[in-house]
């Protein structure tokens, strides 16, 4: 069982690290960063493509990317479908098209 001292240090560090988390999103806010609402996050770690959340979120169909980034919408399909990865280049342009970065989309 653990001392009164022993509790207390450790609200202590709990409230040490929800501080440094406090200022991590002040920061990325400060700095424009846009969060990615919760059930979009959800949709791409249960699996789902990044690009075909993303695009959907963002309210576009597949016309909009692929003319954004000069692409035939076959490809965007191909790589939201997963029979396609994508070359680093068509990812990069994707994720230009829809305004976040690349580690969003791979």
């Amino acid at each position: 069982m653990p001392t009164n001292r022993q509790a207390e240090q450790d609200r202590s560090v709990a409230d040490s690290d929800m501080l440094a988390d406090l200022a991590a999103c002040d920061a990325a806010r400060a700095e424009g960063g846009e969060g990615m609402p919760l059930a979009v996050f959800s949709r791409i770690i249960s699996g789902e493509n990044p690009v075909k959340v993303i695009r959907e979120w963002r309210g576009l169909t597949q016309t909009g990317p692929t003319r954004r980034a000069d692409l035939h919408r076959v490809q965007l399909h191909d790589i939201e479908t997963g029979k396609s990865r994508g070359s680093v280049e068509t990812l990069k342009a994707i994720a230009v098209a829809l305004d976040v970065g690349m580690d969003d989309v791979v």
